[in-house]
């Protein structure tokens, strides 16, 4: 296999500038996977992880501004955690989760370019129910709704680590689970509502055809 490749970009918000280290593309791939089966991650969606997508960008704007106060937030399924990292460039209390080990490499370097205190981070399978960690106030995410074996996992997932009051954000690019996904969070309690992101233009390339889904809590 060829030496990974990597690149640096520097993303603009209102308030500040982050910067991170992201893999090249989509097609880079670490070989050490095959020799650990039991992590679970082929090679056709290993870099998922390492590149910033368009629904990312945007809960990142979203959490640029947003009421962080008193609030303890996770980041499921946080990929290069951009959201995250202006997050905690606001000293959010901020924790963050993946199922891919390696995001914790690629946090922890972007936590430093940006000169930012160290984010908390576990290795999680929404499968499972041993990770440690714990209850949230809210719970933001982006483009986590991709299969449709995943759904109850996760609806089962989020519920566990939600306070009695807790709101959860997800920016869905439209893959076509939404609706099945809500109808679960529904049954499990939740008030749930969408809306178009505003503004994408003044900072993506393409329009974008998803939503923001709220689900409300308590």
């Amino acid at each position: 296999m060829p030496k990974l490749r990597y690149t640096y970009q520097t993303i603009e918000f209102d308030t500040m500038d982050i910067h991170v280290k992201t893999l090249k593309d989509k097609q880079q791939y670490d070989d050490k996977c095959d020799l650990n089966p039991t992590l679970g991650i082929s090679s056709a969606n290993w870099s998922l992880f390492g590149v910033i997508w368009p629904s990312a960008i945007i809960l990142a704007n979203l959490m640029d501004d947003y009421d962080i106060k008193d609030k303890r937030i996770l980041e499921v399924g946080c990929g290069i955690a951009l959201s995250s990292l202006v997050l905690n460039h606001r000293h959010a209390n901020i924790t963050t989760t993946d199922f891919n080990p390696e995001v914790e490499v690629f946090l922890e370097e972007n936590t430093r370019i940006n000169e930012g205190i160290k984010i908390p981070f576990e290795c999680a399978n929404w499968a499972n129910a041993d990770d440690t960690l714990g209850k949230f106030d809210l719970i933001i995410a982006s483009d986590i709704l991709y299969e449709k074996f995943h759904l109850e996992d996760l609806s089962r997932f989020l519920n566990e680590h939600t306070n009695e009051t807790c709101e959860i954000i997800i920016v869905d690019p439209g893959r076509g689970n939404h609706s099945k996904f809500s109808k679960m969070m529904v049954l499990l309690g939740y008030v749930h509502s969408q809306s178009e992101p505003l503004n994408t233009s003044d900072y993506l390339d393409e329009p974008f055809n998803g939503q923001i889904i709220r689900y409300i809590k308590g």
